[in-house]
């Protein structure tokens, strides 16, 4: 029942848990997404930093010619210190410090994404120190919903994302007086993990209103900036490594027709980094509960919360064993808190001290996300 390709012999060498990277997945992923945008040259992607900022898969999607998305400061520098050029870098984020804001521009970032009537007066004034001028554009909060969980939706109206769109108005209006802000367009997000792309035909519904209504007062939009949140398949990582860019790119080529000089943005991270992605670890002990058996691991929510902050499906596979006996057990780690569980009555071949478990599709929101916990030494990365 042994599935995927991992090289067991090389992890033998590693400690565990670590993150395994297989880079000819993330390599084949870049180029399907850029033989998708071949034909669309008003379209330009962002990779999302947050999703996964490990310094070599940063390198290798700046050299596939990827722009960055970047939600801190760290992240910028992150970004540049990885090859992302300066002018294809975006950021957004509703706490900009002033430090962060400077970061941004001394490095002559594309655009600011600018959440707040706040951050448009202060970015102004930190520009006008540097004798800048800065782009920005207007993160609305369009009041669209999205079919997934709720910690991961961003686009209501009672999120703490964005501007409501009954200020839209006046914040442009601000923008366009101040004289170190260029204001250059608008910026949606509505969320993460999303598979029904009816919900990005509801965004871009709600962008053309509001497109129509600015042009009926004077006002052309030359940049749109639809965010992210294509989701991939986690149950089925073997069979669908690359998520459905067609799909994706068609729902906007379809509902959102651009005029000539406009271009169409977007920051995809989870669809870009997550398949390519392992979390590796050995099996501590098997424990016989009263009524179940217990797989306990060396990783543990301090290496992968996801399941226990979102109570996420990963698929977790013994990649060492070859029995033909399966066996149902509750996966858990090592911390000492009881929601440190990757998964309950997981089906797997009958599992012994020692063998190595992966838990798959943890490329996006693994790594990046890891904490030290309970003293717990942070994992490291393998790539391959």
């Amino acid at each position: 029942m042994i599935t995927g390709n991992f090289p067991i012999n090389r992890f033998k060498e590693e400690e565990t848990p670590f993150y395994y990277y297989d880079t000819d997945v993330l390599r084949d992923t870049l180029d399907s997404l850029k033989r998708i945008l071949a034909d669309s040259p008003d379209f330009k992607v962002h990779y999302a930093v947050k999703a996964n900022a490990n310094p070599e898969i940063l390198r290798i999607i700046a050299k596939a010619g990827l722009g960055a998305d970047c939600v801190s400061g760290g992240e910028i520098l992150a970004a540049v210190n990885a090859g992302f050029a300066g002018n294809k870098i975006v950021y957004a984020g509703v706490g900009k410090t002033d430090k962060e804001i400077n970061i941004g521009i001394d490095n002559d970032i594309f655009c600011f994404n600018v959440e707040s009537v706040s951050e448009v007066e202060v970015i102004n004034d930190l520009a006008a120190a540097k004798g800048k001028v800065v782009k920005v554009a207007i993160r609305v909060n369009p009041d669209v919903g999205a079919h997934t969980h709720a910690n991961i939706t961003t686009g209501l109206a009672e999120n703490k994302f964005g501007i409501a769109m009954a200020d839209l108005d006046s914040v442009i209006a601000l923008c366009r007086n101040l004289p170190n802000i260029e204001f250059i367009g608008l910026h949606f997000h509505i969320g993460s993990q999303i598979l029904d792309m009816s919900d990005f035909v509801a965004l871009c519904n709600r962008i053309c209103e509001i497109v129509t209504h600015l042009r009926a007062r004077g006002i052309e939009i030359p940049d749109i900036n639809v965010g992210g949140g294509l989701g991939i398949d986690y149950k089925h990582p073997n069979h669908h490594p690359i998520p459905d860019f067609d799909a994706y790119f068609n729902t906007f080529r379809r509902n959102l027709k651009l005029r000539p000089g406009q271009t169409l943005h977007f920051e995809l991270g989870r669809a870009i980094v997550a398949q390519c992605g392992s979390l590796i670890s050995r099996v501590v002990f098997v424990k016989q509960g009263t009524h179940k058996k217990f797989v306990i691991l060396d990783a543990g929510m301090t290496d992968l919360i996801r399941p226990a902050l979102y109570h996420s499906y990963h698929r977790i596979e013994n990649i060492s064993s070859d029995s033909t006996i399966i066996e149902r057990y509750d996966v858990v780690g090592p911390v000492c808190e009881s929601s440190d569980v990757f998964g309950k009555e997981v089906d797997l071949p009958e599992t012994h001290r020692g063998d190595f478990i992966a838990i798959r599709s943890a490329g996006a929101y693994g790594e990046v996300m890891a904490s030290q916990y309970n003293c717990r030494s942070l994992p490291h990365s393998l790539l391959l």
